[in-house]
């Protein structure tokens, strides 16, 4: 249940105003609104009135609400701008960085720092200088040696800790990574002048042209083939905000030309398994997410990992996973399901594969554990479990795809479980 401020009328209330000005942040925040919503929204404060809280929380998210993955930028943007005694203390713990040493590193709710941004406008808070620094006119020398630049730290950020403009930012990098794949060789021959093999048929059939003369010896090697990616993205609750992130990130790694995959298969999967391939395929990447998100009804939803892999392998896995497919799963494993179902059918999908790479999230934590039912029912069905919270996660994911002595986590974590 979302938590509302106390709301009391000033003496001259301008609520229309106000709700215009929050209907501004809410739109720098990310969330598509236009003058007919606002229009709405002070119709439906006047319907409902201005004396209960929830009736007002509830009518403004009607009518500024679309999409599920907007109720937390709309939480927090409305806490912090509908009377929160401590609304400049938030907005600010959001943006400054914490000092290491003087003060405990707080990390920003999902949201806020989104919100924080919206609200402040673009201002840039300042910290004010030590006393006694402005008098005397002394300068302070800093030692920026061992920083790292504002690219490397987008790189190690986490995706649910990204502001808009790094969200935006992260998303360009993205465009530019790559998933080399390296083909795999085949029964099949086809000529080659310097091939390993002789082909003594093609030999022959030369050798009729010449009066059965051998002039030549024709060679052949090995033909080569691309094997397919399949990817199963969670898109519960939990997972919503790292999905669209690593979505975004297929798209151009399906789109990508001589990217060496044959064919780029996406699934997104909460309460139900939703097959988007068709969507990665478009070129616009905003026409693509809009497509998939439209089509998988379950975005924010629960998640019932043991249920949508059983409707994978039983209804998808022979048309994609015959050619020797590559699996990506990414999930948390936060599953209340049957563990033991949940076992079966990843040992299933491993077997259909060539490589199965676990990528979760929650190895962003030095102290993550397998104790989670689910995680211990997953975990000894892959052959890489690693973390994909960052872009330097994905990066080292593309790095590392095809690489079968890699197993990432699963090794260590496979001792707890």
């Amino acid at each position: 249940m979302v938590e509302l401020p106390e709301l009391s009328l000033p003496d001259h209330p301008r609520l229309a105003q106000n709700i215009t000005h929050f209907a501004r942040a809410l739109r720098k925040a990310g969330l598509a609104i236009g003058p007919g919503r606002v229009v709405d929204a002070v119709q439906a404060v006047a319907a409902t009135g201005f004396t209960s809280r929830q009736d007002f929380y509830w009518a403004l998210h009607a009518c500024f609400v679309t999409r599920p993955e907007h109720r937390t930028i709309f939480a927090q943007v409305f806490r912090l701008y509908w009377r929160d005694p401590r609304l400049l203390e938030h907005m600010m713990a959001a943006l400054l960085p914490a000092i290491r040493g003087v003060q405990e590193e707080q990390l920003a709710k999902p949201g806020e720092k989104r919100a924080a941004e919206a609200l402040l406008d673009g201002a840039n808070p300042q910290v004010d200088p030590p006393e006694g620094s402005k008098e005397d006119g002394s300068e302070i020398e800093v030692d920026a040696t061992l920083t790292i630049s504002a690219d490397e730290r987008l790189r190690s950020l986490d995706f649910e800790q990204m502001s808009t403009d790094e969200v935006v930012r992260a998303k360009r990098i993205l465009e530019t990574l790559r998933l080399p794949v390296k083909p795999l060789p085949t029964r099949r021959h086809q000529p080659a002048v310097l091939g390993a093999r002789a082909d003594w048929r093609r030999t022959m059939r030369l050798a009729c042209g010449t009066g059965g003369e051998l002039r030549t010896i024709a060679r052949s090697k090995p033909r080569q083939r691309w094997p397919n990616l399949v990817v199963l993205c969670d898109i519960s609750g939990s997972m919503s905000q790292y999905s669209r992130i690593v979505l975004h990130f297929l798209h151009a790694v399906s789109n990508a030309k001589g990217a060496g995959w044959a064919r780029v298969h996406g699934f997104t999967f909460g309460t139900r398994l939703t097959n988007v391939t068709r969507h990665l395929a478009t070129r616009d990447v905003d026409a693509a997410l809009a497509a998939a998100g439209a089509e998988a009804q379950d975005w924010e939803g629960g998640t019932r990992i043991g249920d949508c892999l059983h409707d994978f392998n039983r209804d998808w896995s022979r048309r994609v996973m015959g050619a020797g497919a590559v699996v990506l799963l990414i999930t948390d494993g936060l599953d209340r399901g049957d563990p033991e179902a949940l076992g079966r059918e990843m040992q299933r999908l491993q077997l259909s594969s060539r490589r199965l790479i676990w990528l979760n999230p929650l190895l962003r934590w030095g102290e993550f554990a397998a104790k989670a039912q689910g995680i211990r029912a997953m975990l000894p069905h892959v052959d890489s479990f690693r973390a994909g919270h960052s872009i330097a996660s994905l990066e080292d994911l593309a790095r590392v795809i095809t690489d079968e002595r890699d197993s990432g986590e699963k090794a260590r974590l496979l001792v707890q479980v």
